[in-house]
């Protein structure tokens, strides 16, 4: 999976560049291009933004600099998602179908967005990750660069990913370790005896018990 990154602070996304992501990118099974929509400028000063017609607060980054940054990126096939509040929320369901293409083009906004002409011209779907607003698109960019990648082949095992939580519409079974006994809380009796079917039977029914007191409207 190529993730196609259109970003004015392409510096940002070094942090998502470690742990399972790191090792994914090590392996060439996930790839990160960062294209700095700075570097299309036509301007000496490489101003990106301007004024907004009919007045308001703030600048608009410039239809035409993100239009040359986007064909720069020899990709025609590559579904070009826009991180926006005003997009659809980002879920499981969705991360999963992402997961299966080749490639995605992730265009981060900034300051008071982007002129809704290139939006029009190149975004296939739009994406939020919460009812709230960032000051760009490069936190939610990376939410779901790391969201998405764990769901390719070879990164985790499917075993790692096929009971966690909103996998299969409930939240996932509480998890226990060493020590057996901690703080006077010993691990639950179950955990340990050795009985595989009844270990899943405990885990299904705590699943469903979380579910219900946590997030009651995911069995709604």
């Amino acid at each position: 999976m190529k993730f196609n990154v259109l970003t004015l602070f392409p510096e940002m996304f070094d942090p998502i560049k470690q742990s399972v992501i790191g090792k994914a990118l090590e392996k060439n099974i996930v790839e990160i291009n960062l294209i700095n929509i700075r570097d299309f400028s036509k301007d000496k000063h490489k101003k990106v933004d301007d004024t907004p017609y009919g007045g308001g607060a703030g600048m608009v980054i410039r239809p035409d600099v993100v239009y040359d940054a986007y064909k720069s990126i020899k990709d025609s096939n590559a579904k070009v998602i826009y991180l926006s509040p005003q997009g659809t929320t980002l879920n499981q369901k969705m991360v999963e179908e992402l997961s299966k293409e080749e490639s995605l083009i992730l265009l981060c906004g900034h300051y008071e967005g982007i002129d809704q002409r290139v939006i029009d011209k190149i975004v296939d779907k739009e994406i939020s990750i919460g009812n709230y607003v960032l000051t760009g698109g490069e936190i939610p960019a990376m939410v779901l660069i790391d969201a998405v990648s764990r769901y390719i082949p070879e990164v985790l095992s499917e075993e790692s990913t096929k009971e966690e939580s909103f996998s299969n519409g409930l939240l996932e079974y509480p998890q226990y370790t060493r020590p057996e006994v901690f703080e006077g809380e010993k691990v639950p009796e179950v955990l340990i005896s050795g009985h595989h079917e009844n270990i899943d039977k405990w885990r299904k029914q705590e699943s469903v018990k979380i579910t219900k007191m946590k997030r009651p409207d995911l069995l709604e």
